[in-house]
């Protein structure tokens, strides 16, 4: 039997995975801490094999991030994330699994232009979110060795059942709109079941290493929204034509290009023992069972 903490309580993806791990009784045991305060640091963690540490503070800011949502960043996101490694790592746990994010290679590219993300791209975060997370990998990297090895993940976008974020505001177009404009575009996305799969599998693997866990194809988001109204039971036009209108509002503001610009994985990047089970159609439809 495999033992496995999830440091971050309460939190989408470790609850998803600990949902997900149930289906395999017996093989695994999986216990959650809550970090909020400092109660979590008298936690043995000796008992366990892997620590999967979710604990986190998401981005939610659109504009510039002020100084003091900086320095939570900088305790939460990195110094706390880095402090419970350190702390895994003296107690005899085999492996730390990290919750990094795609946001270190910094924003989308605008509409029109591409931005593929290649394992010769070198992460450059457009702002402290994206350089907290940043910092904690290397903390974390520099902990690893044959006793203790350390995995840090980078997902696009993560979608499912009862997440937050943006994927919550397409569902409210696609529930609302009878059209929608139609925007060429392409973004690397993760559905939670295929993130649940591959982790387990970074487990079972006792891997180490920077991974780039996405669904097999690529999403366009026009198409999404309209795949997630056929799973209302409604039907959404979607309408070109609106593409010089939409560029000509991102200049104004980032969200544009946080819903219709383009941000890829390369597909080389691919773990290649590892098969997404979910497409975004049945993705989509589990989402908004």
């Amino acid at each position: 039997m495999k033992k496995i903490l999830i440091t971050g309580a309460n939190s989408y993806i470790g609850v998803s995975f600990e949902k997900y791990m149930e289906k395999f009784g017996d093989e695994y045991l999986v216990d959650t801490v809550d970090m909020l305060g400092d109660e979590w640091e008298n936690k043995d963690f000796s008992p366990y094999d892997v620590v999967f540490h979710v604990a986190g503070i998401a981005h939610s800011d659109n504009g510039k991030i002020p100084p003091e949502k900086e320095e939570l960043y900088r305790k939460v996101n990195f110094e706390l994330a880095v402090k419970t490694a350190k702390k895994a790592k003296a107690e005899g746990v085999r492996q730390f699994i990290f919750m990094s994010s795609a946001i270190v290679y910094g924003t989308s590219a605008p509409i029109g232009k591409k931005k593929i993300i290649t394992k010769e791209t070198a992460p450059s975060p457009a702002n402290y979110y994206g350089e907290s997370k940043l910092l904690a990998e290397q903390g974390i990297s520099e902990l690893q060795s044959d006793d203790f090895k350390t995995v840090v993940l980078r997902p696009p976008m993560i979608y499912g059942k009862g997440c937050k974020g943006n994927y919550q505001t397409l569902v409210k177009f696609a529930k609302k709109l009878p059209f929608f404009p139609y925007v060429a575009n392409e973004r690397s996305m993760l559905y939670v079941g295929n993130l649940t799969a591959f982790v387990k599998l970074m487990i079972d693997k006792e891997e180490s290493g920077v991974f780039f866990p996405q669904n097999e194809e690529y999403t366009n988001t026009s198409l999404m929204v309209k795949a997630i109204a056929a799973a209302h039971g409604r039907k959404l036009r979607l309408i070109k034509g609106f593409t010089p209108l939409i560029k000509f509002t991102g200049l104004f503001t980032g969200l544009v290009n946080k819903a219709f610009g383009n941000l890829t994985y390369d597909k080389t990047l691919a773990y290649p023992d590892f098969k997404p089970e979910f497409g975004l159609e049945e993705s989509i439809k589990l989402s908004e069972a």
